[in-house]
């Protein structure tokens, strides 16, 4: 339960550090369209922190596989969407980073398959 809380924590506290960095350093540097990718970035790492937050607190949500999902999904969606845009900054081509985020976005959604699942499993007393 505790790595629940601290990731959830971490991933939400750092969307709102990164958030704060683009809406006022990034702004003057990123295009509109790079600059909303950077916030789709953001965005699902709140949510996904949030998420793991409220996970934290209920049980059948409590499975390690769920937790792996979400927190690799954040780390491969989000980062590499960051990184993304960020190489627009540099000359470091990182487009490479590309196929990374799709990548990511399945592990969250199989997540949240695996959630669906659990709680379809469940029985109540």
């Amino acid at each position: 339960m505790r790595k629940y809380i601290f990731f959830g924590g971490g991933f939400a506290l750092l969307s709102v550090v990164l958030g704060a960095f683009a809406s006022h350093a990034l702004k003057a540097y990123f295009s509109e369209e790079v600059l909303e990718s950077f916030q789709t970035g953001i965005r699902y790492m709140m949510y996904h922190g949030l998420s793991l937050l409220i996970f934290s607190q209920i049980p059948l949500a409590r499975n390690p596989l769920i937790f792996r999902l979400f927190f690799w999904g954040i780390i491969l969606f989000s980062f590499s969407i960051f990184a993304l845009c960020l190489g627009k900054l540099t000359s470091f081509d990182f487009s490479w980073m590309g196929p990374i985020t799709p990548i990511g976005g399945s592990l969250l959604i199989l997540g949240w398959g695996v959630l669906l699942w659990e709680a379809l499993k469940y029985k109540s007393n």
